[in-house]
């Protein structure tokens, strides 16, 4: 397997007016990874989500599934590659059975593949005893299971989920991540755009931030949190700091009576307290600027 699932350089996608939905964007997903792309509504991860899926035409760039060239071997690529939309696609008519099946057919899958593969997504997502109904008699989050079924019925190498989750419950919602979380563990790459932040962060190695059709961020996960793990305190002092003013805490001078510091585990904030009261600085107020997770999604796009 090639060391890496998804490759995109330079992809851009420009619709008519001029609107660009996507401005020359580069992704690396390693194969085994859970990746997140996060972004607000209309930042161009849907957009993204097309072109790789190849229901989107590109204006420019290269995209390799695996190592494959989507323009080169287009159905050799979509072999690898599973999704599961914001949208339901299946025929409503069909029985749920029938929605794996079929969609199983387009891979020319041999028969007795189909049934294995479809009886073990549909008993794992708990719709085995649906599958005789029709898709159109299926509560909200059944419909929701049976896509992501449809997209692993050929058991793919990589998985994109857009908004897997969006107006389905707490409950399903975390059955739902256990269930990934365990075919991510055995081997399939899974690239996931959500909303929610929390859900990137239980599930995800990797993340990717976009906004307005460009990358803003990209990180791993520990790390960003790692990053988030330490707090900023801000003091505001009685008098102005000294020019000789010397410490070995790192602070950042703000201004001639304020000052910032990062406290984690270096940075202790009684013996940070005990340094101000050992040299007699008064402190008039001290405060906690720590930026989450949620405001540094914000602050990355706008």
């Amino acid at each position: 397997m090639t060391d890496f699932a998804l490759k995109v350089k330079g992809l851009t996608k420009t619709y008519p007016g001029n609107i660009e939905a996507l401005k020359c964007i580069d992704l690396e997903v390693k194969s085994g990874d859970f990746y997140a792309l996060l972004g607000p509504n209309g930042a161009g991860k849907s957009t993204a989500i097309g072109v790789i899926s190849s229901l989107v035409t590109k204006s420019s760039g290269k995209v390799e599934i695996l190592g494959i060239d989507i323009d080169e071997n287009h159905s050799r690529a979509k072999r690898k590659l599973g999704v599961v939309g914001q949208e339901v696609n299946f025929a409503q008519f069909e029985t749920v059975y029938q929605v794996l099946s079929h969609q199983a057919g387009f891979y020319g899958m041999p028969k007795a593949e189909v049934q294995e593969n479809s009886e073990y997504f549909l008993k794992r997502l708990g719709l085995w005893d649906k599958r005789n109904d029709q898709g159109r008699n299926l509560s909200g989050g059944m419909k929701r299971r049976l896509m992501v079924a449809k997209a692993l019925v050929n058991k793919p190498d990589l998985l994109i989920l857009d908004e897997p989750t969006a107006g389905v419950d707490i409950e399903l919602r975390r059955s739902l991540w256990d269930f990934l979380k365990e075919i991510n563990d055995n081997g399939t790459t899974i690239i996931l755009t959500t909303h929610y932040l929390e859900e990137a962060e239980k599930l995800c190695k990797n993340i990717s931030i976009i906004d307005r059709g460009k990358i803003v961020k990209s990180s791993s996960m520990r790390s960003l949190l790692k990053e988030l793990e330490s707090e900023t305190y801000v003091f505001e002092l009685k008098k102005p700091i000294k020019s000789d003013f010397n410490n070995n805490f790192n602070f950042l001078k703000l201004s001639e009576s304020s000052l910032s510091v990062q406290i984690d585990e270096k940075n202790n904030l009684n013996d940070i307290l005990k340094f101000f009261s050992s040299n007699d600085i008064e402190i008039l107020s001290m405060t906690n600027e720590t930026n989450k997770l949620e405001e540094l999604f914000l602050s990355l796009t706008n």
